[in-house]
């Protein structure tokens, strides 16, 4: 999940624990993945609005495919993949 380890997402609630305090860490939590799903829902509804608009067929977007790594092996793959195609030298 973005990259993030164990390691990491300890470090991460041990600061979110200190920062907010224990009392109101649920409190954030709760609110946080409210925003996440308001957020999920209304790109959600703007993938709907565009592809009716443009009578066309999106792809779902996972975020593996928003990872700068991926998106970099992907091209470099399909470059490996392509045939070698003798290129005219214009000299």
């Amino acid at each position: 999940m973005f990259g993030i380890g164990i390691p990491e997402m300890l470090v991460i609630v041990v600061v979110a624990a200190l920062v907010f305090g224990p009392e109101k860490l649920p409190m954030f939590a709760r609110e946080t993945g409210r925003m996440l799903r308001q957020l999920r829902a209304i790109a959600d509804k703007a993938r709907e609005d565009i592809s009716s608009e443009l009578n066309i067929e999106l792809p779902e977007i996972a975020l593996a495919d928003l990872d700068p790594r991926q998106v970099v092996r992907k091209h470099i793959a399909d470059v490996l993949n392509e045939e070698d195609v003798p290129r005219h030298d214009p000299a």
